[in-house]
């Protein structure tokens, strides 16, 4: 458990430098919207591997590995990349939302 904290630790860090610059460039709207591509991309493959598991057994096996496992992987993924997102990008972008323009 350690080393997932670790690694979302991480990966918000790096998170977190891209979305600087997905802020300035193409502001609060867009940028919110990465977390739930993320989500979407990540969630795809991992269903994609539970469901369509016997069908590309023999792919995977190629590749010295199982559906099972490339799922566990993506879950895996889909965890650490949904928080850093949430917490470099949807977060900063909620606040931004709610920031008034003129005071």
């Amino acid at each position: 458990m350690g080393q997932f904290s670790s690694i979302t630790g991480v990966v918000t860090l790096c998170a977190m430098f891209f979305g600087r610059f997905a802020l300035n460039k193409w502001g609060w709207g867009p940028s919110a919207l990465i977390t739930p591509a993320v989500l979407l991309a990540t969630g795809a493959a991992f269903f994609g591997f539970i469901l369509a598991g016997d069908a590309i057994s023999p792919m995977v096996a190629a590749i010295g590995t199982t559906p099972l496992m490339l799922a566990v992987i993506f879950g895996a993924a889909q965890n650490v990349l949904s928080k850093a997102s949430k917490y470099s990008l949807f977060d900063p972008c909620k606040e931004a939302r709610d920031t008034p323009a003129s005071v």
